[in-house]
């Protein structure tokens, strides 16, 4: 089976696969934590200099991510325009004008989803996102590919 599409992405697109890789890793998951333990510390204390701090640590990952993306999608031509995905049992090949890449389906880390997006981590920072805007219908058949050639501890996707 093989399945073949084209994605763009946007700046909204990037800034929900940075929120999703942020906060399922360490760093998202420390920073809220400690920020939350800031208002409680508010509530218990009454000292404001804990309301700033839990306020800041819970806002400004949020907020410099929302940045970053923008300023990576200005900056990274490869966004510019969109990038053509071949599918097949033997690994996803990406390509984008006379530039193509190969990914074997072994080599593949995990497949995550957000209510926007399909991702696929090729390495632990770097991932092929499929915007399920882009996809329509070839969703499903995403999924299943995904599903099929990648072992089922490595898949967490939500339909």
């Amino acid at each position: 089976m093989e399945l073949e599409f084209d994605v763009k992405i946007d700046a909204k697109v990037l800034y929900d696969y940075m929120l999703h890789h942020t906060y399922t890793g360490f760093q998202g998951v420390l920073g809220t934590a400690v920020g939350a333990l800031m208002l409680v510390g508010f509530a218990a204390t009454n000292y404001i200099i804990w309301l700033i701090g839990g306020i800041v640590l819970l806002a400004y990952l949020p907020w410099s991510l929302f940045l970053r993306s923008r300023q990576q999608m200005l900056n990274t031509p490869a966004f510019r325009q969109p990038l053509h995905y071949r599918i097949t049992d033997e690994g996803v090949e990406i390509s984008q004008g006379e530039i193509k890449e190969f990914q074997k389906w072994e080599n593949m880390v995990k497949a995550t989803s957000t209510g926007k997006s399909i991702i696929l981590y090729t390495s632990a920072v770097n991932a092929s996102i499929f915007p399920r805007a882009d996809l329509g219908e070839k969703q499903v058949f995403l999924i299943e590919m995904i599903s099929r050639n990648m072992s089922a501890k490595k898949v967490k996707i939500k339909s």
